[in-house]
């Protein structure tokens, strides 16, 4: 039968004999050879619909291209098909494959299919190209393409990958190329989605015979790219494979993402200032009525406990209810005696419940204003904006930049002017409103938005001829943008239209479909006003933001009424504008009113329109505004008035007055019974003891009959003493401290509890003792305390104490019953809601996956942000997570994440956490946040184990020390603001963290404890680029060297001992270290040091060494000592201070700069003593020139002095060192020895001279008990020189080597003669032997020469040994 194409005409016999024919076969024996064929091709014509494949049953390609087919069909019969080519027909839709199982290769470009789709059953596709269509978003589930290699989707009007990319991730792991060229993707989140790709290896959204995806013209769009898809080889067609190149892109994203953490941090800083100001001002507007309620409320139980007492006694009926029944008279005397009583009574007891009511009706009064809180949640909006716009910065690599505006910028003014020349007063009189405030402006930079703008801009401006050049700028204008006064202008909204631009819209109410803007800020703002008005929502927080856009009007049209405003009825324009007076909505109608209410004499509403454009890339966001209305309407509320207090004054001095009662400090047996007005205390049902000053209830226990116990306005910090009261019912702890319920027991029969008014913090354990002891509380008041999560608070107590009735005055209905329920279940994570708790990453959101779908191996981001969860549990099984969110719960802990050992970031914010101990075992944690906790330390063993923790932020919290992250030494970013670390000290455990680069510590007390806070720190952590929000610049590092450069003091001490317990130490030793001063204050502290090494390093004097008591040796070698004390500057360069010490003697300052060395001792006599102690001085190779300057005198007890080694020239100003044993003074430039060189120095035992420039020994004189000198290496040249040795008796050590006169023979036993307690001699021991042949030697020559003498001998000169001979001995 012959079938006929409705579309073609031909039949299907003919397409099949064409298909033959093209490809060699014969139609007539179709039958027996279609077995055979596996593939088929068909180009250009001649097949316009799929027929007649039933003849190829073993066909296992089929080529189709440039044909008239628009849809798939006839493939079932081809079940081994592994190739199909549909190319450059007219397909619409993908249907047709799903008995093609065997598929490998699909290929179906250049067709007009809009989606993907039909696509489950081919779970073999390898190879899928889909470029040339119209496909805009992959929004499918390619849920079985297991085996996909290559996608090609170029030359398509693909803008968006969100969609399918999570599910190509999820089911589809092996894609190794993708081409994506010549399609609309234009935003860098876009190519983020494709990091789901493991095995990406090629991709190209850029090939050069394909347009580029607009979003290869931004800035830094390769290194993105190659930042977040570290795998590829190939980057549009080009070689990206070497390791530099992908660390340069890593380290580049990297620092951008380090300096906008840094900003967002800042933006939250800010924001905690102002909300910390508000709260300081919320303090002091609500003192007065807490301090009202504190009164009036001690006055009622004033009140309560008089009139209870009162009708204890008899004087008055107990209970109105109870005394009717069991009053009765008893004789008629009686009975008229007491008429006149009872009248009194009951004008007392209406009295006391006057002023009862009085007064309670004062403290609704004050609640009220009590409840009249702080607006703060403009600025957390505020803040959370613009943290909003730095992710946005962040996300789309500066291709987004938000510039915020002052008045100093000239498009700032240009704002302002332009809101102010679209304000109509008019208008908005009907409001109260008479003006508008510009508070902000922020320009939006947007480069993908503006290239958009500009392209279809010249498209405009090529297509059109334009009789004048300058006519399209006319076609430019400033609008608002007019969203729908029934919603608001949300967060998401505003952040999508600033990265996307407008979208086109669709009005249902009219079918209109365009971007829909206003000239007019009237047309703009009067509609959402109004609409507040109508859902009474007037004092609600309007959004007061303008988005200002630069629109492209080109060719315009009028609205036409009955038209809707759509592209087809306004074919021949761009955009369609519509005059106020045609816009028929209650606008019109407000502005008949304010017509009405005066006379209008402004032609504002002739140039308000509203405007429609067509195309939305024409229309480019450019600023935001945010603004506020000023009104006439003055709000009073919070303001208390005299009249208020004058009323409290006349209630508390109504009737009857209550006179004080002592106050009861301590409570022992006796003073209970007198309270409770009973005998004994098994009798005692009622016990008030208000207003005492009582911190303990000793015994309270014995009063087992106790029913109702009044305890308020007292000063107990626990009720531990509250126990095992078996029949108390009513219990009232109001106004006290109480904060904590530790120790409340054995309470199963209390009613009522009142624990308003204290210092309760811990919501979770105080609700727990409270469920465990007293499970039949039907009434609890916990209003007033500071609890740490004020929000769940109520749901927490109700959910777990089931018979509440009354909470905070408050009835418990069902329905908030059954919402604490759900409340506490919530609160704990189990195995089955793990799983509905599952969420895969995407795009930095989080998209909920169906719990089928997935394993729990697959999970690998958790978010169980805000879940009231006490306990962290049941994640045992997610191996693979990689990502945790636990903020804004109730955590006290960390235990429960030991299993998740690929955890990478982990978020703890907002919690009760008070120790990170359950995170040790997290090895490749990365990122760590635990922001507003109730941390107080840091264990060192924990962060020592997290060797790739880079980034860390603790702020808000209570941490006083930072010694834990010792060895924390991959951190690059900490964040510790708003915590109690306050000494230097814990710097110096941050200085091992070579990579740290960003450093926050605003708000703690270091910041403004430590003089030069700042320096201090960037000195001693000198990797920091970043220090509170900050950059460090290199002047700030340069200034730091030269103020703390060198400087050795306590806390440097305390970082290399590891303690600050200075009084252990007994010996200091720092050389080498570059030291120029020191400062170690207080001295007290170091007071047990008695040695000092501070060799090779650069101090030039004494410094703070001097106020060290008890050092006794002082090693100073090689350092650049001037003087005991800093020398004096220059006057020009002195202070007032240093003037002044000038002219005072005893200050060491000022004294030095005279020339005459006598001058220069005299003075140093003057000065007072300095280290008292000191015994042993070290000051060799220290270049000292002048020994005066010294003023070594001024250490009266030094014993040993070491001066070797310098350029000393004279000796001088050694006259105070009196009890001096040794000096040296070797290798130095002494030429003489003067008169007062040694005059004062009766106690020296050594002297070392050598290597220095001596000709002459004289004035040794005074050095009586000399026994060692040394003068090696010296010029003495004449034995007559030795005989000025003659003095010192007691030598027994001389050294003379080097000298010239060492070479003369005679010389040693001359000496060895001279200095009869002589032992050592030039190093060489002076025995006996020695002794005696010298003094047989000398006596020979003595012998000589007086023999010579008495022959008449005449000899020229005298022989030097005899001259040596004439001495007292002989």
């Amino acid at each position: 039968m012959i079938q006929i194409d409705t579309q073609n005409h031909v039949s299907s016999d003919e397409i099949i004999k064409e298909l033959c024919t093209s490809n060699g076969l014969s139609y007539e024996r179709v039958d027996q050879e279609g077995t055979s064929v596996t593939s088929l091709e068909m180009f250009f014509s001649g097949y316009p619909r799929i027929v007649g494949l039933s003849y190829f049953p073993n066909l296992t390609r089929l080529t189709l291209v440039r044909q008239n087919i628009q849809y798939i069909s006839d493939l079932g019969s081809c079940p081994l098909l592994k190739e199909l080519w549909v190319a450059e027909c007219y397909l619409t839709k993908i249907a047709g494959l799903e008995k093609c199982v065997l598929l490998q290769k699909l290929f179906l470009y250049c067709n007009m299919i809009p989606a993907i789709e039909n696509l489950e059953t081919l779970t073999r596709l390898e190879v899928l190209w889909l470029n040339g269509n119209q496909i805009k978003e992959i929004e499918v589930r390619l849920v079985f393409l297991l085996n996909i290699d290559y996608y090609y989707y170029f030359n398509s009007s693909l803008n968006k990958l969100r969609g399918g990319m999570d599910f190509l991730y999820l089911d589809n792991g092996k894609i190794e190329k993708l081409n994506l060229s010549g399609n609309q993707i234009c935003s860098f989140k876009e190519i983020t989605n494709l990091a789901r790709l493991p095995h990406l290896t090629d991709l190209c959204l850029n090939d050069p015979q394909y347009d580029p995806n607009p979003v290869c013209f931004l800035c830094n769009y390769s290194t993105h790219v190659l930042y977040h898809l570290p795998q590829l080889q190939r980057l549009d067609t080009y070689e990206v494979s070497p390791k530099q190149i992908k660390d340069l892109a890593e380290t580049t994203v990297l620092k951008k993402m380090m300096y906008y953490n840094m900003r967002i941090k800042s933006t939250h800083r800010q924001l905690n200032e102002e909300l910390e100001k508000l709260k300081e001002r919320k303090s002091k507007l609500q003192k007065l009525p807490e301090d009202r309620i504190k009164l009036f409320s001690c006055n009622v139980k004033n009140l309560e406990q008089e009139l209870s007492e009162l009708q204890m006694s008899g004087k008055m009926q107990a209970y109105k209810s109870i005394s009717n029944q069991d009053f009765e008279c008893e004789n008629s005397d009686e009975e008229a005696e007491s008429s006149d009583e009872g009248q009194k009574e009951n004008n007392l007891e209406q009295q006391f419940l006057h002023k009862l009511e009085s007064l309670r009706r004062r403290i609704n009064f004050w609640n009220k204003k009590l409840e009249e809180y702080v607006e703060v949640k403009k600025k957390k909006k505020n803040s959370n904006l613009a943290v909003q716009f730095l992710l946005t910065e962040l996300e789309s690599v500066g291709n987004i930049r938000f510039e915020e505006g002052s008045p100093s910028d000239a498009w700032f003014n240009s704002c302002y002017e332009l809101i102010l020349s679209r304000f109509c007063a008019w208008d908005f009189k009907a409001y109260g409103i008479t003006g508008v405030k510009v508070n902000r402006v922020i320009r939006v930079h947007n480069r993908m938005l503006r290239l958009r703008f500009e392209d279809k801009f010249q498209q405009f401006l090529d297509r059109e001829d334009l009789t004048e050049t300058m006519n399209y700028r006319k076609m430019l204008e400033y609008l608002f943008y007019k969203y729908p006064p029934e919603t608001s202008l949300k967060k998401k909204q505003l952040i999508q239209i600033l990265e996307e631009g407008f979208q086109e819209t669709k009005k249902a109410s009219e079918c209109e479909e365009a971007v829909l803007l206003t000239n007019s800020l009237s047309i703009c703002e009067c509609p959402r006003i109004e609409y507040l008005q109508k859902e009474a929502r007037s004092r609600g927080e309007p959004e007061d933001l303008l988005i200002i856009s630069k629109v492209f009007l080109g060719h315009r049209a009028q609205a036409r009424d009955m038209d809707p405003i759509t592209r087809v009825n306004y074919a021949r324009a761009d955009s369609v504008f519509r005059p106020r007076k045609c816009i028929n909505k209650s606008f019109s109608v407000i502005s008949e009113t304010c017509s009405s209410m005066e006379f209008r004499d402004c032609d504002c509403s002739l140039r308000q329109c509203e405007w429609f454009l067509f195309d939305h890339e024409l229309v480019l966001p450019e600023y935001i505004v945010e603004f506020e209305y000023i009104t006439l309407v003055w709000d009073s509320s919070g303001f208390v008035l005299s009249r208020d207090l004058q009323r409290d004054e006349e209630i508390l001095s109504m009737e009857p007055i209550i006179k004080p009662r002592p106050k009861i400090v301590c409570l022992d047996e006796k003073t209970v019974l007198a309270v409770a007005k009973a005998n004994i205390c098994s009798q005692i049902t009622v016990l008030d003891l208000h207003g005492n000053r009582l911190s303990k209830l000793r015994d309270i226990s014995k009063l087992t009959g106790l029913r109702k116990l009044v305890v308020s306005f007292n000063e107990f910090t626990c009720l531990d003493d509250v126990y095992h009261l078996p029949n108390l019912e009513y219990f009232d702890a109001s106004h006290n401290h109480v904060i904590t319920l530790e120790g409340i027991r054995g309470l199963n029969k209390l009613k009522h509890l009142d624990l308003s008014w204290n210092q309760l913090k811990r919501a979770g354990e105080e609700i727990s003792v409270l469920r465990k002891h007293t499970p039949a509380v039907l009434s609890l008041n916990l209003k007033h305390n500071p609890w740490h999560k004020p929000a769940s608070v109520r749901l927490s107590v109700i959910g777990q104490l089931k018979a509440l009735t009354h909470l905070d005055g408050i009835l418990v209905t069902e329905e908030e019953a059954a919402a604490a329920a759900q409340f506490i279940a919530k609160s704990k994570i189990t195995q089955v809601r793990s799983d509905l708790f599952c969420f895969v990453s995407c795009d930095n959101c989080f998209t909920l996956i169906e719990s089928m779908y997935l394993k729990s191996t697959v999970i690998t981001v958790l978010d169980l942000d805000g879940q009231h969860l006490c306990k962290i549990s049941g994640i045992e099984k997610l191996e693979n997570l990689r990502w945790a969110s636990f903020s804004n719960n109730n955590l006290t802990r960390t235990e429960g994440l030991d299993c998740c050992h690929n955890l990478e970031e982990l978020t703890l914010d907002g919690n009760c956490i008070t120790t990170l101990e359950g995170i040790s075992k997290l090895s490749k944690l990365i990122r760590l946040s635990a922001n507003n906790n109730h941390l107080t330390s840091l264990d060192r063993n924990v962060f020592s184990n997290l060797s790739h923790l880079h980034y860390l932020s603790l702020e808000n919290n209570r941490i006083t020390s930072l010694v834990g992250l010792q060895k924390a030494y991959a951190l690059i970013e900490v964040y510790i603001s708003n915590n109690y670390v306050s000494s230097n000290q814990e710097i110096y455990q941050l200085k091992g963290l070579n990579n740290l680069v960003i450093l926050d510590m605003y708000g703690n007390l270091i910041v403004w404890k430590q003089e030069n806070y700042r320096l201090f720190v960037i000195f001693h952590i000198p990797s920091l680029k970043a220090l509170d929000g900050i950059a460090v610049e290199p002047a700030e590092t340069e200034n730091a060297k030269d103020l703390f450069g060198g400087k050795l003091n306590a806390d440097m001490v305390a970082e290399r001992l590891g303690h600050s317990n200075f009084s252990k130490i007994e010996e200091l030793n720092w050389t080498a270290s570059m030291i120029r001063m020191v400062d170690l204050v207080p001295a007290e502290q170091f007071k047990n040091i008695t040695t000092v090494n501070l060799q090779n390093n650069n101090l030039t004097s004494f410094s703070g060494l001097v106020f060290l008591p008890n050092v006794k040796v002082l090693c100073l070698n090689y350092n650049h000592i001037e003087s005991i004390l800093p020398r004096q500057k220059p006057s020009s360069h002195l202070t007032n201070r240093q003037l002044l010490y000038q002219k005072v003697s005893s200050s060491g300052y000022g004294q030095q700069g005279t020339s005459k060395t006598n001058k220069d001792a005299g003075l140093s006599e003057c000065l007072s003593p300095l280290m008292e102690s000191l015994e042993v001085l070290h000051l060799g190779y220290n270049g000292i020139t002048n020994l005066a300057w010294l003023q070594i005198s001024r250490l009266k007890n030094l014993r040993f002095l070491f001066l070797q080694g310098n350029e000393i020239s004279q000796i001088d100003g050694l006259d105070g060192l009196q009890l001096l044993q040794e000096l040296v003074l070797d290798h130095n430039k002494v030429k003489t020895i003067n008169e007062n060189s040694f005059s004062k120095l009766s106690s020296l035992v050594a002297l070392h001279l050598e290597e220095n420039r001596l000709r002459e020994l004289n004035n040794l004189t005074p050095l009586g008990k000399l026994q060692k000198l040394f003068l090696g290496l010296n010029r003495i040249q004449e034995l007559s020189e030795l005989e000025k040795l003659d003095n010192l008796s007691c030598i027994k050590e001389l050294s003379i080597y080097g000298n010239p006169v060492s070479r003369k023979i005679c010389h040693r036993p001359l000496l060895i003669y001279r200095l009869p307690k002589l032992q050592v001699l030039d190093g060489i021991t002076v025995s006996p032997e020695e002794r005696a042949r010298a003094e047989i030697h000398l006596l020979e020559q003595q012998v000589k020469y007086v023999y010579c003498k008495g022959g008449c001998v005449c000899v020229s000169k005298p022989l030097p040994a005899i001259h040596l001979c004439t001495s007292p001995r002989e």
